[in-house]
């Protein structure tokens, strides 16, 4: 366990920004940050990270969170470990007691794979550094292949003993369990039963994820055996589709050129770096897949793929283009002289003439296709057709309508097509794709688009209405179809975002002496909140939300607490600003009078700014607690309603108002209130009226009757509330 206050120093100091950027490349718009979500495959920004608040949140997948929330979504850890994660990250120093053998049985089977992935590194870097064996075998092999002392250590390379059973054994000695290994690849199982060693006698690439951490391994072969290289299963670590060799190494400079280099090996991606190029990653010998590219796209929208120029570079040049393209990424292509690989040339060249050989080289990715593509079939009508058509293919695939029109102007003129043609072409496939894309949304989103109704008995008392059943739908899959639903989330939202914001004041009147001045009792947003359902006999109805109140509300104890610190330091902070204003007014040539004048503005000025300090405090502290919460359905709820990209509806738009949220607090929290309440009036006048059609037939006169008066009742209830609301037209009102 980590004592508390370590937790809060862990979340207090972690930044989201700096956090997020460790995997995301992130642009500042406004006061927030904007970048491409790394939990899904998207082509436009939609993951926006607020330093203030300290969180992040993605519009499309609506995963985000605090800091900590944010490590255990990316990095499939536990609340716990996310803590330490971040511990480790901003050196803060966490004791815990020593883990016993059932406790560490007990561990994640995910965090055991990161220890022993990192174990096996640490082992096999020794070994080839400490070892005969290592140093003649696996440390020459790089020195000969030219690879500098810097990029070993940068990379991790290094060598696994050819023994078959070295690192089974220094595993099992070290506390290991094997299973671990075996789930990892790194031991295998003969026919036989006996364990061995899956890379013995190779030299080895450790695969980094983007915060560093093992993954994976590649092994070269250099004894001349049939495979010549050999990686890692898939596992609960690596999803080879998603992961790309050099990326940790590249991230930073990636981002400072904001250009991304693609080549296909382990050593073309050493030599490139070795030569000053070190926004460089590698595919590492698989396809360009969707997930590769999705996380080229989070650091930079520029790619130039390089390949060798034989006939097989050429080949892979043209692999992947429109997958490339469909990322709305700005594409290029590089191919070297015919003989050599990244690697080779890279060595041959200093960096300033590999950058001008790059510039002087690169082609755009269309051009690059059209040209090819109408060279190899100059001769064959048909084959020209069929080339002519992949370029459209191409051309289709890009998003943005005027890149499109740019792309037809010129591949018009190298194919020698009319203009037109190709443009009617590339509307009839892009209209395809697009329809392509709407049915594969629609199959996917199929579940959660049909609506689930709940006829939930609800009971009146004395004209006030709770909700006797939990209304939650029992599939989460539509969960917020529900009415009651929805309008218990848009109160619980505000409860989130303001919890601890003052919003109202009323007269406290004591019985017991009438005569006695009435008390000013001030309100904050989740005690009105509380005192309105109380005093309605209402209560949310979804489980979550109950908790979530409950959680907000027993926030007070940490909040005054907090407050109380925060208080003594906001008036140090004034009162330091208001001395040296003084000092400064004081050293001005004015007269008197506007000394006096100046001190006074002065004083209302930091005056006002230390009160929405204060205010901004109490508005965050809930949002801050509730977003790194230990209870996922907690953080996840209290994120969504935490970032809203539209913070007020257009209805209170109208008339050219510009006001905030905040400032229509009053008006959009009551008015939230009372629609929950109308809704649970008409869910009730539905049951009546649905009972009423059930004995029309019937001879119960007097149930009938006292269902009509119910039903009277009702509805003059409703036409009230409908008053108050004000917008509806009641009379419409479907039951």
């Amino acid at each position: 366990m980590i004592d508390r206050a370590t937790v809060e120093r862990i979340k207090s100091t972690a930044d989201i920004v700096d956090v997020v950027g460790d995997y995301v490349h992130l642009i500042r718009r406004g006061s927030n940050y904007m970048g491409l979500c790394p939990f899904h495959n998207e082509r436009t920004p939609s993951f926006s990270v607020n330093k203030q608040r300290n969180f992040c949140y993605c519009f499309s997948c609506k995963k985000g969170g605090s800091p900590v929330n944010f490590i255990m979504e990316k990095e499939g850890l536990t609340y716990h470990e996310a803590l330490l994660h971040l511990a480790k990250k901003y050196g803060i120093e966490v004791e815990e007691q020593e883990l016993t053998d059932e406790e560490r049985e007990r561990q994640s089977l995910r965090e055991a794979m990161f220890v022993a992935n990192e174990w096996a590194k640490n082992k096999m870097e020794r070994d080839m550094q400490d070892t005969d064996e290592g140093r003649d075998v696996g440390l020459r092999y790089f020195t000969e292949r030219g690879v500098t002392d810097a990029a070993i250590k940068a990379f991790h390379l290094g060598y696994a003993l050819d023994n078959g059973h070295e690192l089974t054994d220094a595993a099992k000695k070290a506390g290991f369990r094997i299973e671990v290994f075996k789930s990892l690849g790194l031991v295998g199982t003969s026919q036989s039963g006996r364990d061995y060693d899956r890379f013995r006698g190779r030299v080895i690439f450790p695969i980094l994820n983007t915060s560093g951490k093992v993954i994976a391994f590649g092994g070269r072969d250099l004894k001349g055996g049939l495979a010549k290289y050999i990686n890692s299963p898939e596992s609960e670590l690596y999803k080879k589709s998603n992961e790309l060799y050099g990326i940790f190494q590249a991230k930073a400079s990636i981002v400072k050129e904001d250009k991304c280099f693609l080549v296909e090996g382990y050593m073309d991606v050493i030599g490139m770096w070795q030569a000053g190029l070190k926004n460089v990653v590698a595919s590492s010998g698989t396809a360009l897949t969707d997930g590769q590219i999705a996380m080229i796209h989070r650091f930079t929208e520029n790619i130039t793929l390089i390949y060798d120029g034989d006939a097989a570079g050429i080949k892979a040049s043209l692999r992947g283009i429109d997958m490339l393209l469909s990322h709305k990424l700005n594409v290029k292509v590089l191919l070297l002289p015919d003989g050599d690989d990244p690697d080779s040339f890279a060595a041959k060249h200093t960096p300033e003439e590999f950058r001008q050989y790059v510039a002087e080289h690169e082609t755009d990715i269309i051009r690059y296709k059209a040209q090819v593509m109408l060279r190899s079939v100059k001769e064959d009508p048909q084959n020209r057709i069929t080339a002519i058509n992949s370029v459209v293919e191409s051309i289709a695939h890009i998003p943005d309508q005027v890149a499109r029109d740019v792309y037809v102007q010129e591949c018009s003129a190298i194919l020698g097509i009319p203009e037109t043609t190709i443009a009617k072409s590339v509307a009839r496939v892009r209209f395809g794709l697009v329809e392509q894309m709407k049915k594969e949304r629609s199959l996917k989103n199929i579940d959660s688009d049909a609506p689930q109704s709940t006829n939930s008995p609800i009971s009146i008392n004395n004209n006030v209405l709770t909700p006797n059943v939990d209304l939650r739908p029992r599939s989460e899959k539509g969960a917020d179809r529900t009415a009651l639903y929805l309008l218990e989330k848009e109160v619980l939202k505000y409860c989130i975002r303001y919890a601890f914001v003052p919003f109202c004041s009323y007269e406290a009147f004591d019985e017991e002496h009438p005569e006695a001045s009435p008390e000013i009792v001030d309100l904050d947003v989740i005690q009105y909140v509380e005192e309105e359902l109380i005093q309605s006999e209402m209560q949310f109805s979804v489980p979550v939300f109950i908790q979530i109140f409950d959680i907000i509300k027993n926030l007070r104890f940490d909040l005054n607490r907090q407050l109380e610190t925060y208080e003594t330091e906001l008036n140090t902070k004034y009162d330091d600003l208001l001395k040296k204003g003084y000092d400064k007014i004081a050293e001005s040539d004015m007269s008197i009078p506007k000394i006096e004048k100046a001190e006074l503005e002065l004083k209302k000025e930091l005056s006002e700014s230390r009160e929405n300090d204060l205010r901004l405090f109490l508005k965050e502290f809930a949002v801050r607690e509730l977003c790194s919460h230990e209870d996922d359905k907690v953080r996840r709820i209290a994120t969504e309603l935490s970032f809203d990209k539209h913070h007020l509806s257009n209805i209170y738009l109208k008339g050219g108002s510009s006001e905030t949220e905040e400032e229509k607090l009053t008006v959009l929290l009551v008015r939230a209130i009372d629609e929950w309440k109308d809704e649970i009036i008409n869910q009730k006048i539905k049951e009546v009226y649905n009972k009423l059609k059930e004995i029309a037939e019937s001879d119960s006169v007097e149930e009938i009757k006292d269902l009509q008066n119910e039903l009277a009742s009702l509805m003059s209830v409703r036409k009230e509330m409908g008053r108050i609301i004000g917008d509806r037209t009641i009379s419409n009102r479907k039951i």
